[in-house]
């Protein structure tokens, strides 16, 4: 059953992990897609992967921080196929991490401006649109980090913790307009933004991910994408305003905590950019 058929996507970081599994996911179910993202070289050989497997979908470049270049997306989508059915703010970088003392304000702002900025921009640009068509699906990606604290990742939690809450605030002015607004707060997923600096790469990282939840396996990006395609169908259509949990079980009890000397995927210190930039 294609469970999208005829919907048109927009999907924001849609180069590697999250988004492109998202991506690949939904063009199967027969969405039309734009891959939205700075990493052109990514977002493009997502889009022949697409098309290779009989999808209709379209690159476009652009930085979620940018009001101009998240409109322009936007009316990428209409323009190319006619409608924007689904928007998923997936964007995402670790940010300023570190002790809160040692971070800079301007590394705040930097994580802030895609993390949060990024999913104003898309619900604020979408609206319009679905609001005319009478109905939509809003989807961004917060984190587990969102919902609980974890030290040395301040800026990243405070974002995705208000990410969470523009969820919350949005569903309930959209919801007369029938316009839902979701999102996902993935656990421990294996994509480049954790293995890119690891030692040993993906393989390494899918063994320390593995023992981290109650469920004793890595996450993996096609988990995000199933439950981005549930909240994307009409299967959900009386929901909104949710926090969706993908986490293998971390959160009923058991906290993610990284072993020490195990990876070194978050820096001590500093900024950690979006993985393509490594």
């Amino acid at each position: 059953m294609r469970r999208l058929e005829n919907k048109v996507a927009v999907i924001t970081g849609a180069a590697s992990g999250m988004g492109r599994a998202t991506a690949i996911r939904f063009s199967q179910e027969g969405a039309s897609v734009v891959v939205a993202d700075l990493n052109v070289a990514g977002g493009e050989s997502v889009v022949r992967e697409c098309k290779e497997n009989g999808g209709n979908a379209v690159f476009q470049k652009a930085d979620v921080s940018s009001e101009e270049e998240v409109k322009a997306m936007i009316e990428r989508a209409v323009k190319e196929f006619g409608r924007l059915d689904i928007t998923y703010n997936n964007a995402g970088l670790g940010g300023a991490v570190g002790p809160i003392e040692n971070i800079t304000v301007a590394d705040w702002d930097k994580t802030f401006a895609v993390l949060v900025r990024g999913v104003f921009l898309g619900i604020k640009h979408s609206v319009p649109i679905m609001r005319k068509q009478r109905g939509g699906s809003i989807i961004s990606t917060a984190s587990l980090a969102g919902l609980q604290g974890y030290d040395g990742i301040h800026a990243y939690s405070g974002a995705k913790a208000a990410v969470v809450n523009i969820t919350r605030s949005a569903a309930i002015q959209l919801g007369p307009d029938r316009i839902r607004v979701n999102c996902i707060c993935p656990g421990g997923i294996n994509t480049p933004i954790l293995y890119g600096t690891t030692p040993g790469g993906e393989k390494v990282m899918e063994q320390v991910l593995a023992n981290l939840q109650p469920i004793k396996r890595a996450g993996s990006p096609l988990d995000i994408a199933n439950m981005a395609l549930f909240l994307g169908s009409d299967e959900s259509e009386w929901i909104t305003g949710a926090a969706m949990v993908v986490d293998g079980g971390a959160i009923a009890g058991e906290s993610i905590r990284l072993a020490q000397g195990a990876t070194n995927a978050i820096p001590p210190s500093g900024f950690a950019g979006p993985s393509y930039q490594r």
